[in-house]
């Protein structure tokens, strides 16, 4: 499978720009069209459910279009060889900044939360590019193959990966200065916290509040979106603090439901680029 992602990528960087259009058109409806009907129809009970709205075709609408822009997604990532500095910045246009700097100014390293909304992938790049010293934080692939291009890609780009199953790891990188970016939008299962979700109880990663509080560090909460030009805007709120009272798990807690309300607001705003395929409220 490495060789095989490889070779499309090469083909990617060399075609020219309609072709690429053409490519990620193409994979972005076949991906609705292998995506089975009962995971179709439950994503878009989801989007029922969660009051977006209360026009079955609209919400279809929405779950489609999530779908179709992992077309546009995979192609830029198979760009990333291409990518250099000044195109990144032709690419990316940061909002709050400035947010990011401030929490890395305390010297404490910065928990950077995202969510699975626009491309990821793209942000982290952007971030490593910008010279911001991230960690990407991942889940190890099922597939072998594409796990070694995925990180092999993001470290190209400037990012250091480890897999979230490396707590020492991120805990000692967060000691050195580095931002550890964790995705805090898919269920966590019994390890999480059940909070509030679009109005609906769900498990919440308590990742980025349980890190941010042993430590002493600044969360910062960030995201990508799409623009209609098809460059992209990444969007940095100011820092959240972990309060350090006796009661950690109220600490943990509180901390975990402001980082919830603000990936919730912001899905709210850009709800056809997040993945309302995950079936977020399994519990």
């Amino acid at each position: 499978m490495y060789y095989v992602i490889k070779v499309l990528s090469c083909l990617i960087c060399l075609s020219p720009t309609p072709v690429r259009n053409l490519v990620a058109f193409i994979i972005g409806r076949l991906g609705w069209l292998v995506v089975n009907k009962r995971r179709k129809q439950t994503s878009i009970d989801n989007v029922l459910k969660s009051g977006l709205t209360s026009d079955p075709e609209q919400a279809a609408a929405i779950v489609k279009a999530s779908v179709y822009r992992f077309g546009p997604m995979l192609v830029e990532v198979l760009l990333f060889p291409q990518l250099t500095p000044a195109k990144i910045q032709a690419q990316v246009a940061f909002t709050g900044r400035e947010h990011l700097e401030a929490a890395l100014s305390y010297g404490k390293g910065v928990v950077l939360a995202t969510a699975h909304s626009g491309n990821w992938e793209l942000l982290g790049a952007a971030l490593a590019y910008e010279g911001f010293p991230l960690v990407a934080v991942v889940r190890k692939q099922n597939d072998l193959g594409a796990d070694k291009f995925i990180n092999e890609y993001r470290t190209q780009a400037g990012m250091h990966v480890t897999y979230k199953t490396s707590v020492k790891e991120m805990v000692r990188l967060l000691g050195e200065g580095k931002i550890v970016g964790l995705l805090m939008d898919q269920a966590a299962g019994a390890d999480g916290i059940m909070l509030d979700f679009f109005n609906r109880p769900a498990s919440i990663p308590q990742g980025p509040a349980a890190l941010a509080r042993l430590k002493g560090a600044p969360i910062v909460p960030a995201f990508i979106t799409a623009l209609p030009d098809g460059a992209h805007q990444a969007i940095i709120h100011p820092p959240v603090w972990v309060e350090k009272t006796a009661d950690r798990e109220h600490d943990i807690r509180q901390t975990t439901a402001k980082l919830n309300r603000i990936i919730e607001d912001h899905i709210r705003l850009h709800p056809t680029e997040w993945f309302w395929l995950h079936n977020r409220w399994k519990l």
